[in-house]
């Protein structure tokens, strides 16, 4: 049975400097926290047959994602003693250099929140249904393979 509430995941478009600063902010009234750790997924300008990506539009079925996302949620708590943890990932377009997936653990101490946030972002990758269209420069398209 589930012990957490299922979080929102999803972001619009790339998530935000201010965003991630926010988040990070708010954890300082949580003095039980001796460590946080953050994975910040960002939009590479690949070279793909000659072609320079300058964006990736991520679409997904949201129910199921976000089951998933919560099923990973679940799991990380149950395996690691962490206090906190977040997990955003974008829909729609992200231009390349913007912020695509934040994942941020908090626990006691440094190694529990570095890997928890290690084994989220390897079980994100791996299982949770999002897939990103690479945009090119002509505005051409490709399905991005995800590589772990």
């Amino acid at each position: 049975m589930s012990t957490h509430k299922k979080k929102k995941v999803f972001i619009e478009g790339p998530i935000s400097p201010d965003f991630i600063a926010e988040s990070i902010a708010h954890h300082s009234v949580k003095t039980n926290i001796g460590a946080h750790s953050i994975f910040l997924g960002q939009v590479r300008a690949d070279q793909i047959d000659g072609q320079k990506v300058k964006a990736i539009e991520y679409t997904t079925y949201r129910e199921l994602a976000e089951d998933k996302f919560h099923e990973i949620r679940e799991a990380a708590f149950e395996k690691f003693e962490l206090v906190c943890m977040h997990i955003y990932h974008s829909l729609g377009v992200v231009p390349c250099g913007e912020m695509c997936l934040f994942v941020f653990t908090s626990s006691k101490h440094r190694k529990e929140a570095q890997d928890a946030c290690n084994y989220i972002v390897e079980r994100v990758k791996k299982e949770v249904a999002v897939w990103g269209k690479e945009i090119f420069e002509n505005d051409s398209h490709t399905w991005k393979q995800n590589t772990v």
